[in-house]
């Protein structure tokens, strides 16, 4: 009960804020609505979908494309990001790249954004990922974000972050999912923490990883063939 009392403290913070900013909230998830829009403005795409990390989010973003073979990539990023290209059914392949703020993985349209937030980050016509870990520059303790102006992509993100079903519904109703999704979505006390760290953020931010501050990924053996 504790932990639920915190939650709805956050909430409660937030609330008169966003309807100062002419926000609507009528329940919880208005919040994690709230901060996805008002972190596509500040980037500058059309959507954003919050989940829980920024390698979730281009897990998600993987699967929404059904890639498949090799994905290229930096051999010096976060540990992370191999292993959810191995989880999402595709293969690596690393390559030596410098890097400040965002990388592709190549072939295709997704960006790994997790070091890089500032305003017009957004690069077009991609499913850009976006980091809100502690040690990040937006540092809510764990989440993140998919920039895109993709509609489609914003309907089947939401879905497949929620078990595949409509995050507004109640658990007790238990609504049958309409695609087989998984449990990584944004929790409405993560978005309330984000949105007050995010309106006391600068506009414009260094970035705060690249090249240079990873390990060489290529010489462990668990991803060697």
């Amino acid at each position: 009960m504790e932990n639920y009392i915190k939650m709805y403290e956050a909430i409660e913070k937030v609330i008169p804020i966003l309807e100062k900013e002419g926000y609507k909230i009528n329940d919880p998830w208005d919040v994690v609505e709230a901060f996805e829009a008002k972190v596509a403005e500040y980037a500058g795409s059309k959507y954003a979908v919050a989940c829980d990390s920024c390698t979730n989010a281009m897990f998600l973003s993987l699967k929404y494309l059904n890639a498949s073979g090799k994905i290229t990539i930096p051999s010096k990023t976060y540990l992370s990001v191999p292993g959810l290209i191995l989880h999402a059914g595709c293969d690596i392949d690393f390559i030596d790249q410098d890097w400040s703020g965002t990388y592709r993985l190549d072939p295709y349209p997704v960006i790994d954004g997790a070091t890089r937030f500032t305003k017009g980050m957004y690069i077009p016509g991609t499913l850009h990922c976006l980091s809100f870990h502690i040690r990040k520059i937006l540092p809510i303790a764990k989440g993140g974000m998919i920039l895109t102006d993709d509609k489609e992509a914003v309907e089947w993100l939401k879905l497949a972050e929620y078990e595949g079903r409509d995050r507004r519904v109640l658990h007790d109703e238990m609504p049958e999912p309409t695609i087989n999704g998984w449990n990584m979505y944004m929790p409405p006390e993560q978005a309330a923490r984000g949105i007050l760290l995010f309106n006391e953020l600068a506009e414009n931010n260094d970035d705060c990883g690249g090249s240079w501050k990873y390990k060489d990924l290529s010489s462990y053996k668990i991803w060697r063939k």
